[in-house]
């Protein structure tokens, strides 16, 4: 990371196949290295990338392996960025994404993905287009955190 205006960007382009959401994890605790997060941080990142591909194999592309999912690393001084693109239409996030912490849906099987994430990272959104859906994770470094804490 020798330019401060310019990050450090790593693309992966994989198949919507569950199984190769290890190499996602791989590359995304080597890239946790490189950042010098702690061990908590760097599982907090894994764990919600792994997610938001999880994501794009089942719901954006229904497991379909002739279909491609992009994952894009931007590793900045204070902070890494994470995008997940796939080709899926997207979703209503009010209306298929249940509170997961209410009584009714403590069990469910499913739906905890994006409560995941953002527990784990510092900023979650989702860009529905024509193109498809984009998932951006946002973790600050310990310092840029507790400055933004202050």
């Amino acid at each position: 990371m020798s330019d401060a205006t310019a990050p450090e960007t790593i693309t992966l382009k994989l198949p919507s196949r569950l199984e190769l959401l290890a190499v996602l994890d791989r590359v995304a605790l080597t890239i946790c290295e490189r950042m010098e997060f702690d061990e908590d941080t760097s599982s907090q990142v894994s764990m919600s990338v792994i997610e938001a591909g999880t994501n794009a194999v089942q719901h954006g592309h229904k497991r379909d392996a002739a279909k491609f999912f992009e994952v894009e690393f931007r590793l900045l001084p204070d902070r890494l960025e994470v995008d997940v693109r796939d080709s899926g239409k997207g979703f209503d996030i009010k209306k298929l994404v249940p509170d997961v912490t209410v009584p009714e849906h403590l069990l469910d099987m499913r739906g905890r993905g994006i409560f995941i994430m953002k527990s784990c990272m510092d900023e979650v959104e989702f860009e529905f287009g024509k193109h498809g859906t984009v998932c951006h994770l946002v973790k600050h470094r310990a310092a840029a955190r507790r400055a933004a804490d202050a």
